[in-house]
């Protein structure tokens, strides 16, 4: 079952402040996370039910620290699409 702690962040770069703009959320959270399961989240905490869910899995990367290789956490990346009119009061940029 899907929790709010499998969120890890809102992502705030460019791209997603001007997606904000035209109610799509971009919502990084553990490979575990699914769209359904997201949808719910939202449902609970947020009280809004989002009208479409887009999802992506990304790798981590692989990086020298120290000149050892190490390797980033691997995360899903959301696209929530809000109903129209709908806002989230916890979110703030």
């Amino acid at each position: 079952m899907a929790d709010i702690t499998d969120i890890k962040s809102i992502l705030y770069t460019e791209k997603t402040i001007s997606l904000q703009e035209n109610g799509v959320i971009v919502v990084q959270t553990s490979p575990r996370m699914t769209k359904n399961g997201l949808k719910e989240v939202f449902k609970e905490y947020f009280g809004v039910t989002p009208k479409n869910v887009n999802s992506l899995r990304q790798d981590g990367k692989v990086k020298r620290f120290r000149g050892r290789a190490g390797q980033r956490a691997d995360f899903k990346k959301f696209y929530v699409t809000l109903p129209d009119g709908a806002q989230i009061a916890n979110l703030s940029a």
